[in-house]
């Protein structure tokens, strides 16, 4: 089988880690979200084609055209008019049956196989609040409906929008109309779909959804399984406690429950907790840890149920810091002998 994999969108919920680089490449476990679904498709998809658009070059300079076993193409979204306008960028390539799926989430292998059962399928999951999400209607473990972030509670399964599908699902996009949104949506097409044939709904065992830079956090610990993950050439001269430090790093101070991306540094006597640091910073102080409430993100106040400290983006140099919890850095910022009470852009 073929697998689809939509990694063009801009992905401004994860700002400010997103300005430097496509989501898709976002690290945890010391590997892009990429290359964890493409772990996950091998032995189920010997192609995948990954639909690009923004800093695709990134995305093309860091797979290349194979990774592993499977063969790698690429298709462009040059506008972003929706996922199901994303998928039709695809439509030349495909032979048959295909998996479908995002870029910027992690479907399990086992997941992947269950959906490849059966001719049309979709995974569902159950979430505290489904209304956040495009809640699934079913019966007897056929699709009957899709509801988009429903105000009243429906069901508790929501759609991970993996998807198994084969050539029928493009008729269907040439029969939608844009959304609200002016974009044509997967779950329209999905939808029409269902009305000329049954989609399996399969629950997922453990889907990983990232919507914002703290779930990186989650997922990272989910996926090293609580132990330390030290990337090659990387030195610890400080303590590093539940956490993943990537490539080429030195860690002289004390981490604890972060992701530390490649080329970075963390000085002696520095404190870095819960917190998620780009590539190539520098940093010398204190990140505080603690439960923030609500922070803002993409426009929206988000409540965080866990303790979280703050996100530091590509190449910055912090010098005697001080970052109150839920402060974001930009990338290519310069501070010293401050203390960060909020974002700085």
């Amino acid at each position: 089988m073929q697998a689809i994999i939509l990694a063009a969108g801009k992905s401004t919920r994860t700002y400010p880690l997103t300005l430097t680089r496509p989501k898709p490449l976002l690290k945890v476990a010391n590997k892009t979200l990429l290359e964890h679904n493409l772990d996950n498709l091998e032995g189920a998809a010997d192609e995948a084609i990954l639909v690009v658009g923004y800093k695709k070059e990134m995305i093309k300079k860091h797979l290349g055209n194979k990774y592993k076993k499977i063969k790698i193409r690429y298709a462009e979204q040059k506008r972003q008019l929706g996922t199901a306008h994303a998928l039709s960028a695809a439509e030349h390539f495909i032979k048959g049956r295909f998996f479908l799926m995002m870029g910027d989430d992690i479907y399990p292998r086992e997941d992947i196989r269950n959906c490849a059962k059966h001719r049309y399928s979709i995974l569902a999951a159950r979430v505290k609040s489904p209304r956040n999400f495009g809640v699934i209607i079913q019966k007897n473990n056929i699709l009957t409906d899709i509801v988009e972030k429903p105000k009243l509670f429906l069901s508790g399964q929501i759609s991970t929008a993996f998807y198994s599908l084969d050539k029928e699902i493009f008729k269907c996009i040439k029969e939608i109309k844009k959304s609200e949104r002016n974009e044509l949506e997967m779950p329209d097409a999905i939808k029409a779909l269902s009305k000329k044939e049954k989609i399996y709904c399969v629950k997922s065992k453990a889907w990983i959804p990232i919507a914002y830079p703290w779930d990186l956090l989650t997922a990272d610990r989910i996926l090293r399984k609580n132990k330390n993950l030290i990337g090659k050439n990387s030195r610890i001269r400080g303590k590093v406690i539940n956490s993943s430090i990537g490539d080429n790093c030195i860690i002289s101070g004390n981490v604890e429950n972060s992701i530390i991306m490649d080329n970075s540094e963390i000085s002696a006597f520095s404190e870095v907790k819960n917190s998620v640091i780009g590539n190539n910073v520098h940093f010398n102080g204190k990140i505080i840890s603690g439960k923030t409430g609500a922070i803002t993100a993409n426009g929206k106040k988000i409540k965080i149920e866990q303790k979280f400290g703050a996100v530091i983006a590509d190449n910055v140099l912090a010098e005697n810091v001080v970052v109150n919890p839920g402060c974001m850095i930009w990338p290519n910022k310069s501070l010293s002998n401050r203390k960060i009470g909020k974002n700085v852009a």
